[in-house]
């Protein structure tokens, strides 16, 4: 498999090297992720990214080079998603009453399982400040939120 992730990388960074010279540019890497994902990424963070893995300097990045960036972005989609799995355990234990959602009640019943005692009204004003839509409960993407 790693073979493989090889492969499509080492095909991904000659599709980026437009003018082929074996070296991609923040231009060429800002083309390519807005090719690919869809997103406009300012100069200034493609030169970043770049400079990020520029072990020569040189402002370009060799294959080896945006190799490196390949590995860090892959540690950085795996750390992401530890997070969000520690988030949805943590939701989990807010959410108690099967309704996919953080209620006043499951929120008191909560904190006064670790001790820390709070009234309704309480609970209901720590949700308002984080309930965007207003329905008086947190969803999951509300509660990341909150939590970032």
């Amino acid at each position: 498999m790693v073979a493989a992730k090889s492969a499509e990388l080492r095909a991904l960074f000659l599709s980026l090297d437009r003018d082929a010279d074996g070296r991609i540019s923040p231009a060429e890497l800002q083309g390519c992720m807005r090719a690919t994902l869809g997103e406009d990424v300012p100069a200034e963070e493609a030169e970043a990214l770049v400079a990020s893995v520029d072990a020569d300097g040189d402002g370009l990045l060799s294959e080896s080079e945006f190799l490196e960036l390949a590995q860090q972005a892959d540690a950085g989609e795996e750390d992401g998603e530890r997070r969000i799995w520690a988030l949805r355990e943590a939701f989990g234990m807010y959410e108690m009453e099967g309704l996919g959602c953080i209620t006043p009640a499951s929120l008191a019943r909560m904190l006064g399982r670790l001790g820390a005692e709070r009234g309704a009204g309480e609970c209901r004003a720590m949700i308002c400040r984080f309930d965007l839509n207003g329905d008086g409960m947190l969803s999951f993407d509300e509660f990341k939120i909150m939590m970032s």
